[in-house]
């Protein structure tokens, strides 16, 4: 449980880095504390769709990963923000990815933060 809270506040922490540093991503709210609460719920959305949808299409990519020496990878990533963006809608949420290029940006972005958010904070493993 506690490995589970850690990973959802670093998605948290890297999309809210990537919302402030990349234009075509945004997260609209009424507030402060609406935005805080939607940020969490769309690292939710995230963290799910990271651990349903990513394994089956790096599996599907395998022959492109080696390719293109991991490179597509990044593609990955964007498509997995770009869904992300997508069920947030569905899901009446304030997150919106604009276009493929922010998404590249944006998922390099929180790949980075999450990465150093999970070399600072304490998890089980």
């Amino acid at each position: 449980m506690k490995n589970f809270v850690v990973k959802t506040l670093a998605n948290a922490v890297a999309l809210g880095v990537a919302i402030w540093l990349v234009q075509n991503i945004t997260l609209t709210g009424d507030s402060t504390g609406h935005k805080a609460l939607t940020l969490v719920l769309v690292a939710l959305v995230f963290g799910v769709v990271n651990w349903l949808v990513k394994p089956v299409v790096k599996l599907l990519s395998f022959p492109l990963f080696i390719l293109t020496l991991g490179l597509i990878t990044l593609v990955v990533n964007a498509l997995m923000l770009l869904l992300t963006s997508w069920l947030s809608g569905k899901l009446n949420l304030d997150f919106h990815v604009s276009g493929f290029w922010a998404a590249l940006i944006g998922g390099l972005i929180i790949s980075i933060v999450s990465w150093a958010m999970h070399m600072v904070l304490p998890d089980e493993d």
